[in-house]
């Protein structure tokens, strides 16, 4: 059943409320790492400054179109005198500027400007339409003729991140009532599932002077120029009547969209910070074990040694914020080393053949097969943990591919030779010393 009219104020309070507590939460979270905070500063203060426009019950409109269409004049003409500028020149607005439009309920309307967005070298000043657009409750998309395929993917795109929609024909005084009529046809055709159709409307913001010849009794004619007025009622009325069924909730549905994509680049860089720690969890755990094995007399215990990587396991646990015994650590590494196995059983052939080697040459041979057996030791080790890794990433869960595929994706991302390689130098390297 449809809210009606009495109902949509309070549920607008309380998708606000809502709006409110996602962004304190958002700015509260103390597990947010502050090195990420640092770099999403600016997200940040956006969510402060939206924060604050939520409870001081700010509506922000934008327009947004290309160069030339009319957004000053229409803004002007919505605010019915000119706070905006406008000129004939090509690109006047450089900047993004706001305005308050009039009172509405608690708080304010406030229209905002923006540069054109195809400005021949003006790749910022489109990038800035595109962010001041993405950060308003509502937006006015503005052409004066038959959409181009700029204005149509960058429609899309707006739409795409979903923010409410209006299209504008502006200039509309420039064509017939038949042409103008089926221009608006064409439109809501081209952007249907993009626009709603009764939010495509024409406007004459900045109507041009027309020619007037009055003929006078005695046959005489005088030619004068005539300023039609603006014509902005359409689009007037379709705003205050979104505004007032829905404007609260528009400003907390913008909220929760900016909340949730600086929710989804912290969750990443978090991930990405984590995955940095955990590299370096790896890598010195796969060094110490590459040694271990190199140093160790008794061939038989260096196998054997690839299933007690149980230390680096829990640590990567905690590197991802989970909580796991040895014994659970243990389970996790069988899993993982009897892939391996089953996937590469050639490489543990060539670790049994190293072993055995070390334990019957001398001198520099001796150095160079303990070198090798390390790093066998450590390609293991390496391998044990980056699964381990991408066990803890995804919840500590395997996912639909299960530990077999999982296994083998990382075997095949990870370049053996190379690792073998540096691990080796870097063993020789530990037992030159």
């Amino acid at each position: 059943m449809p809210a009606t009219p009495q109902d949509r104020p309070a549920k607008g309070d309380q998708h606000l409320e809502l709006a409110r507590e996602s962004l304190r939460e958002l700015l509260e979270d103390r597990r947010v790492p502050a090195a990420v905070r640092g770099e999403l500063a600016a997200d940040y203060a956006q969510v402060e400054a939206l924060l604050k426009r939520l409870e001081e019950g700010e509506i922000h409109i934008a327009v947004f179109g290309r160069v030339s269409v009319g957004k000053s004049a229409l803004l002007n003409a919505l605010l019915g005198e000119s706070r905006f500028s406008t000129s004939p020149l090509h690109g006047e607005t450089v900047s993004s500027s706001g305005a308050a439009w009039r009172t509405y309920q608690s708080g304010n309307v406030v229209l905002f400007d923006t540069p054109g967005i195809d400005e021949v070298g003006g790749e910022l000043r489109e990038r800035l339409a595109r962010e001041v657009a993405g950060r308003s409750d509502l937006v006015l998309f503005v052409v004066d003729g038959d959409i181009t395929a700029t204005e149509l993917e960058a429609l899309r795109e707006l739409a795409e991140r979903q923010r409410p929609l209006i299209l504008v024909l502006n200039k509309a005084d420039r064509f017939g009532e038949a042409e103008r009529q089926a221009l608006l046809e064409g439109l809501r055709a081209k952007t249907r599932g993009l626009v709603a159709a009764d939010h495509v409307v024409a406007t004459a913001a900045m109507p041009s002077a027309r020619v007037v010849i009055q003929v006078a009794a005695d046959g005489s004619e005088q030619e004068s120029e005539r300023q039609p007025a603006r014509d902005v009622e359409a689009l007037r009325g379709l705003l205050w009547r979104i505004l007032d069924q829905e404007g609260k909730s528009l400003a907390a549905v913008n909220a929760g969209i900016f909340a949730g994509e600086l929710g989804d680049q912290v969750a990443q860089r978090i991930l990405a910070v984590r995955r940095e720690v955990a590299d370096k969890v790896v890598r010195s755990y796969s060094l110490g074990k590459g040694l271990a094995v190199a140093l160790n007399p008794v061939p038989a215990a260096d196998l054997l040694a690839l299933a007690a990587d149980g230390a680096m396991v829990v640590h990567l646990g905690r590197v991802y914020g989970m909580s796991i015994t040895r014994a659970e650590a243990g389970q996790l590494i069988r899993t993982i080393a009897t892939q391996i196995t089953l996937l590469m059983g050639t490489v543990w052939g060539v670790a049994l053949v190293s072993s055995a080697l070390k334990g019957v040459t001398f001198g520099l041979s001796t150095l160079v097969t303990a070198a090798a057996q390390g790093a066998v030791a450590y390609y293991g080790t390496y391998v044990i943990g980056r699964a381990a890794e991408r066990y803890f990433a995804q919840g500590m869960s395997w996912g639909p591919a299960g530990p077999k595929k999982t296994v083998r994706e990382i075997l095949d991302t990870i370049d053996g030779d190379s690792v073998l390689a540096r691990a080796r130098e870097d063993i020789l390297a530990r037992l030159k010393r």
